[in-house]
């Protein structure tokens, strides 16, 4: 199995808000390509099961990439397995939209929400957590991107790694744009998901994938092979 690779890792400390990790920042068009894969793998995901599959948990820790930077969705399935899902078990609020923090129940829609807040960390560098007010309050990333300017976007909301490509800046705010539309408040208002991979395939100027090529890159890595891959990149630190 291909070294996968946490997208969380990456992105939620890859600016000057998070110090500390010490990895090299991804540029937009590693990010754009993670995007791309990553809602190709949700949108295949809801094709299964007579279109009535839904992930559940989506949220950056569960997007992996390669060496080729193309996406990996884990941990779906789990939705089927807790219905209603355990109040435990939504450990990343932010990641969820309203309908599921009050009834526990997860949808095709909420997995949409999920993956919008993925793209604005995706675009921001910022946790959907971390975000906090002048008063030192923690609020939702969709929040506090609701509460910026659209005008001040460039300067207030995208992450300063991206500012070196400045003629991305319109593809980068309209990635911002998809992300706002998919964690709407009301669930019917939400893009499904295979209309966000036609829009994110459009930016991004990746051609349409072909669904029976990709079946076996978004078969699902098990836990164990998971744990190998972070295991194998962390025994060089352990040892003397």
């Amino acid at each position: 199995m291909e070294h996968l690779v946490c997208l969380a890792c990456h992105v939620n400390f890859t600016n000057q808000r998070f110090p500390g990790i010490g990895r090299k920042p991804l540029d937009w068009e590693t990010r754009l390509k993670i995007a791309v894969g990553a809602a190709r793998g949700v949108a295949h995901i809801h094709r299964q099961d007579g279109e009535k599959l839904v992930h559940g948990n989506i949220k950056s820790s569960n997007i992996f990439f390669d060496g080729q930077n193309y996406s990996i969705v884990g941990d779906a399935g789990l939705a089927k397995l807790m219905r209603p899902i355990r109040r435990s078990a939504v450990r990343d609020p932010h990641y969820y939209p309203a309908e599921v923090t009050d009834t526990r129940k997860v949808s095709q829609a909420s997995d949409v929400y999920s993956f919008g807040v993925v793209l604005l960390e995706l675009v921001t560098g910022r946790t959907s957590s971390q975000t906090t007010t002048d008063g030192g309050d923690v609020i939702s990333l969709v929040n506090w991107i609701q509460s910026v300017v659209r005008e001040e976007w460039t300067l207030e909301v995208i992450d300063v790694e991206l500012l070196r490509y400045p003629s991305e800046t319109e593809a980068m705010v309209q990635v911002l744009q998809i992300g706002l539309d998919c964690a709407v408040t009301v669930p019917e208002l939400r893009p499904r998901m295979a209309q966000v991979v036609r829009m994110l395939e459009e930016i991004s100027g990746i051609e349409p994938a072909d669904e029976s090529r990709l079946e076996d890159r978004w078969e699902q890595p098990t836990v164990e092979s998971i744990l190998e891959d972070l295991l194998e990149d962390l025994l060089p630190t352990l040892t003397p």
